[in-house]
């Protein structure tokens, strides 16, 4: 790969676009670039922010007046061409967001994956997989596109009075099409979650992780990886083969060692026998986000199929005895967890489909145009983890005396939290408002613009779409 190189002048010639206050909220990434990099990075960020629909670098670089000056080529470069480690900005990024929301006590991440649309013969790690956004049980939608596994840590956000997932590791799983033409070994996306779920480990060992996933995710031998270094909370099938643990060996015995026990009833049979007990809860966010009244039984058993290890978990069986949903299961493999706990930490996962129609709306996921593989490993993993930093900035400016972050309302919208279209409002309104914008002495009404601002921001809203 070929050193990243820029004329001396370029940097200092465009240190002028970006506001102090950005460079600021930025120093913690500022060693994981070189100085020439870091420049266009800063300018890179800022336009992404202030863009408003698609986020190609051609439209950061207008947002920021720079659509006619030459060295264009230097900030594609900086995704296709740079050498900077992916990795270390994640890991600096989820330090960012723990030191902001949750800077101690125990982690609870979410893992999830989702489809990025794209077309085109240049776009060489993309498959056809199911759409889990317009499929249902009864219609079966098929998307041409690239598949990506992103981590998010479920952090409390005390202005918007909810929990949000906030994305730091986002990581391409490329489709097995790809692999065999790379003569490469394919990786399903549970190895992709292992791999991912131990280097965030490796992150932060002294802090207990919990990991929460969806049923696609449910793999015995995901649980073997992991359950030594974190709590994996699933969903589990209401078909699964689960049996009490391996009786103690007598005294002499001989053969193998028995692995599992007696085979133990059917999450069927356990819904059908009238002598189950059901303990009524109150979940405060279920389906819809409202608070709903359930009920649960629990227990231990041993998660067994052939040719795997046993897996030992806590189990949950839930129904709603409104007959609204059908019954639910769910394991944990802490089995000392209770069970409201674990409802809890999976129903936090949710937040996540929320986060990913959010960066979609607001950040222009899928609206990139990069065909470079390099680019496109790192375009997308960078809007997701903006949607972090946006919520870490917006964090710092109610810190401050003059920042705020309202939620937008209207005569016929009333709209009590904000959420993260607020959140990005009163960061664009921090990047396009600097404090030293001139004051006119005879009214305070009266603000003087600099030409160049007023002509980026009527550039900008004229070709807004």
């Amino acid at each position: 790969m070929s050193i990243h190189r820029t004329h001396p002048g370029a940097a200092a010639s465009h240190s002028g676009l970006t506001p102090p206050i950005l460079a600021a909220w930025l120093s913690a990434f500022r060693d994981c670039f070189t100085a020439p990099v870091w420049a266009h990075v800063l300018v890179l960020v800022a336009g992404a922010v202030l863009a408003p629909g698609k986020r190609t670098v051609s439209q950061a670089l207008r947002v920021m007046g720079l659509a006619d000056r030459p060295g264009f080529a230097r900030y594609h470069d900086v995704l296709s061409r740079a050498r900077w480690n992916g990795r270390a900005v994640a890991r600096t990024l989820l330090a960012q967001v723990l030191n902001a929301f949750l800077p101690a006590g125990e982690v609870v991440i979410g893992v999830d994956d989702t489809i990025e649309r794209r077309w085109g013969p240049k776009i060489t790690a993309r498959g056809i997989y199911r759409d889990p956004v317009r499929s249902s049980r009864g219609h079966f939608v098929r998307a041409s596109g690239l598949r990506w596994l992103s981590l998010m840590v479920m952090v409390p956000i005390p202005w918007a009075n909810r929990r949000w997932a906030l994305p730091f590791l986002t990581i391409l799983a490329p489709s097995k099409r790809w692999s065999d033409e790379q003569n490469r070994r394919h990786k399903t996306v549970v190895e992709w979650a292992r791999q991912a779920v131990l280097q965030t480990k490796r992150w932060l060992p002294d802090r207990r992780l919990i990991v929460v996933a969806d049923a696609s995710f449910a793999a015995i031998d995901l649980i073997a990886a992991l359950r030594r270094h974190v709590c994996l909370v699933t969903r589990l099938r209401i078909d699964a083969s689960l049996f009490a643990p391996a009786p103690p060996r007598r005294a002499g015995q001989m053969g193998r060692p028995r692995v599992k026990g007696r085979r133990l009833p059917t999450f069927k049979a356990v819904l059908a026998d009238p002598k189950t007990v059901w303990m009524p809860i109150t979940v405060t966010e279920w389906y819809g986000g409202r608070p709903r009244k359930l009920e649960i039984v629990s227990d231990t058993a041993v998660w067994y199929s052939s040719g795997l290890p046993p897996a030992s978990i806590r189990w949950v069986l839930v129904r709603d005895p409104t007959g609204e949903r059908e019954p639910q299961s769910f394991l944990s493999t802490d089995l000392a967890a209770k069970p409201e706990q674990i409802l809890q930490w999976f129903v936090s996962r949710w937040r996540m489909e929320t986060t990913f129609q959010e960066a979609r709306t607001h950040l222009g996921v899928e609206t990139q145009r990069q065909w470079s593989d390099l680019a496109i490993l790192r375009t997308t993993p960078a809007l997701l983890g903006l949607f972090s930093l946006i919520t870490i900035w917006a964090d710092r400016l109610l810190q401050t005396p003059t920042g705020v972050v309202t939620p937008r309302t209207a005569a016929w919208y009333a709209k009590r939290e904000p959420t993260f279209s607020d959140a990005i409002a009163a960061v664009r309104r921090a990047l396009w408002c600097p404090p030293d914008l001139c004051v006119s002495r005879s009214s305070t009404e009266i603000v003087q613009i600099p030409a160049t601002l007023l002509q980026r921001l009527t550039d900008t809203l004229c070709h807004a779409t």
